[in-house]
């Protein structure tokens, strides 16, 4: 009898301990809280500038967000020339992994300044030649995820679509283009944006993980080494320890990465493609609550989403500044498609918006920056150095459908950032109260097309992003059931609500 009672508590002992493991062993794998955290602390002043949250919220969702998405679906802004055929430069090309709906960018570790004489003490880091040799690269072809149906990508133009584009080419190398972009190369070609949305693609695993892992340790300013290896990200309470300058560039990129999470969780493949007359071809797509919580609860996120959300808000902010400073200039465009009714359509739209943006009251103020001679000349042009690495890292990601969304919202950014820290666009003219400056020698400001479609559509990109967030906001807000785990055990399933307060391996843009 005694034998069998010290049987049972043995058994006893034995389940709690593997319980517990179960706990431990899931750390990185565990449901989001089912609450409004990542909300919380998403209110007031978001640091580095005079606005706050709540303002961007209602300014976006009830004046920019039906002007800029009514407006990038005209025909001048929904044609976007992209090379997708680009080799990566920086390691070994992955396309193979290419997935359904998908792609991202990277950068590399040796580039961020001032990163050997800033930190003596630090660990000789591994000579990039070796990091990105062949025999350092994980193969992605046994992605167990691997389905390139999923990446495809629809380069579907009609004929009369593809007459009128080519007008539009001699018109645009007629006044003479701004800088060297994609549409120069032999291999580029038109994409029609309407018939690609961005949404989930599958892509994620190494390929991806390396992208964004390359983008945050190698191109972003750092102020420290971050202690934690599968974290790449840096810490909101390290980043005071980074002058203004580097704050911005980090919170941009931050922000813009983001934005894209934001467009996966919203646009994910709830379900694939059913039998029946009443499914979608393509499947069901929608929202997905759990994911958003996964990639921004602070409890999965070392309590770092909110910030993350707050980057969006702050990159916003500065692509809305760069609208405003060349809106004088962008005011003056043809917007030339040969269609005469459009094309005087989507002028007046493009006035009517940007008339709207002069009335914000809080524009990003980047005269604050780069001020203090040759270092910070110095600092200008490594800012541009790294984001001009974080461009090229767009051509190695694996999937066409986000290689097409990642180039295009980073050349977005990418001609936000020249606008507004070239000093092209300059001028002692400004009128300060509306944010924007009398142009002067149009011909040697001029963006060319690509550029002022990427821009336009990386802005609104991140306004559809906050746009989201209200959605998600209230689905939050309404689901008061919770998540629930299934868990096996001796005595059968048992299933139990759990809100983990551990900490759960963020995600890299998969």
């Amino acid at each position: 009898m005694v034998y069998k009672k010290y049987c049972v508590v043995l058994l006893i002992f034995a389940l709690a301990i593997v319980q517990a493991v179960g706990y431990d062993t899931e750390l990185f794998e565990t449901v989001a809280c089912d609450s409004t955290a990542c909300f919380d602390a998403l209110h007031g002043a978001l640091g580095d500038c005079s606005c706050n949250v709540d303002t961007i919220d209602y300014f976006n969702n009830v004046k920019i967000f039906p002007r800029i998405q009514s407006l990038v679906s005209k025909d001048y802004f929904r044609f976007y020339k992209v090379n997708l055929k680009k080799e990566c430069p920086f390691w070994a090309d992955d396309s193979r992994c290419a997935m359904k709906y998908c792609h991202i960018k990277t950068c590399s570790k040796e580039s961020v300044p001032g990163f050997e004489n800033d930190y003596e003490n630090e660990l000789e880091e591994e000579p990039p030649a070796l990091k990105y040799s062949q025999e350092a690269q994980t193969p992605c072809n046994s992605d167990a995820d691997h389905d390139p149906a999923l990446g495809y990508l629809n380069m579907t133009l009609s004929v009369a679509s593809q007459f009128e584009i080519a007008k539009w080419k001699a018109y645009d190398d007629s006044v003479g283009n701004f800088c060297d972009c994609d549409d120069k190369d032999a291999e580029a070609e038109y994409v029609d944006l309407s018939l690609n949305p961005e949404r989930y693609t599958g892509y994620k695993g190494t390929s991806a993980h390396r992208i964004w892992r390359s983008i945050y340790e190698e191109n972003c300013f750092r102020p420290k080494v971050n202690p934690y290896k599968s974290f790449p990200y840096v810490l909101s309470s390290d980043l005071g320890n980074m002058c203004l300058e580097k704050r911005v560039f980090y919170r941009a990129v931050s922000g813009l990465h983001t934005s894209i999470n934001i467009h996966l969780c919203s646009k994910y493949l709830l379900s694939e493609k059913k039998l029946g007359f009443a499914a979608p071809p393509e499947g069901e797509w929608g929202p997905n609550l759990a994911e958003f919580q996964r990639r921004f609860d602070p409890s999965q996120t070392f309590g770092e989403g909110p910030n993350w959300l707050k980057n969006l808000y702050f990159v916003y902010l500065l692509e809305m500044r760069a609208l405003a400073k060349a809106g004088p200039y962008l005011e003056r465009e043809d917007y030339f498609t040969g269609n005469p009714v459009e094309d005087e359509e989507t002028r007046d739209a493009i006035r009517n918006m940007l008339g709207v943006i002069y009335t914000f009251p809080d524009h990003f103020n980047e005269s604050s920056m780069f001020n203090g001679g040759s270092p910070a000349a110095k600092l200008k042009q490594e800012f541009r150095d790294h984001f001009w690495n974080i461009s090229r890292i767009m051509d190695c990601v694996g999937c066409d459908k986000c290689k097409l969304w990642g180039k295009l919202q980073t050349q977005g950014l990418g001609t936000a950032l020249k606008i507004l820290f070239s000093g092209q666009w300059d001028s002692f003219d400004e009128e300060a109260e509306k944010g924007r400056i009398v142009l002067r020698h149009k011909a040697h400001k001029r963006l060319q097309r690509t550029e002022i479609v990427a821009l336009f559509n990386a802005f609104a990109r991140l306004s559809n992003s906050i746009r989201e967030l209200e959605n998600f906001r209230n689905m939050l807000s309404s689901h008061t059931d919770g998540q629930k785990d299934v868990f096996s055990g001796a005595a059968g399933d048992i299933k139990r609500e759990r809100c983990t307060s551990g900490v759960s391996k963020p995600s890299l843009w998969s």
